[in-house]
């Protein structure tokens, strides 16, 4: 039995059927923008850059610009941490090789790469969006807080490279692995062609 409003009523109301088709064609837009990471980075540095210059400029938002860098500081470390943590589970075999001998086991983040970019990039222009409100202009001592976050910053990642140089990984990948030319069994006894 369908309710009262028939089985399209809810594509019939303009507001849905607009935050439907919007959803639709932000999630295209993304879903093209996964394969350019310097793109994409590039356009949260510009995004970034706006965010700094309104701070700057309004001489205000500490609150909200010591917000916006603890969340980045909670990212990080999700971006630099191993989906399985040694320390904390232990599985038969799932977890990361700790010995040379040790089986080889690709890094898998527990924040991927993409998740990352995107998480930081709504929080710069959430953070933007705010600094036009006056209720998130909070009256502080911004140095306190800028000092407590470098304090913070600090601490947190010496932690967490104490972490990889312990379970011995490195959270990035350089590039594919670049190996000599393999030569033929003709060019290497001296014949040539």
């Amino acid at each position: 039995m369908e309710g009262a409003l028939g089985e399209n009523a809810p594509d019939s109301i303009p507001f849905v059927k607009w935050r439907n088709d919007f959803s639709r064609a932000f999630q295209h837009h993304l879903d093209r923008s996964t394969p350019h990471p310097v793109g994409r980075w590039l356009g949260t540095l510009a995004v970034a850059s706006i965010y700094v210059l309104r701070a700057y400029f309004v001489q205000g938002f500490y609150i909200v610009s010591y917000g916006l860098g603890i969340y980045v500081l909670n990212l990080l470390i999700g971006f630099l941490s191993p989906m399985v943590d040694p320390e904390l589970e232990v599985l038969d075999g799932a977890s990361l090789p700790t010995r040379g001998s040790d089986e080889f086991k690709p890094f898998i983040r527990r924040l991927p790469e993409f998740k990352f970019w995107y998480a930081i990039t709504k929080a710069f222009c959430v953070a933007f969006v705010m600094t036009f409100f006056s209720i998130f202009d909070v009256p502080v001592f911004w140095p306190i807080l800028l000092f407590y976050w470098i304090v913070l910053f600090v601490l947190t990642m010496k932690r967490q490279i104490l972490h990889m140089v312990k379970y011995k990984y490195v959270p990035f990948d350089i590039g594919k692995q670049k190996y000599g030319r393999k030569k033929t069994a003709a060019r290497s006894s001296g014949y040539s062609d």
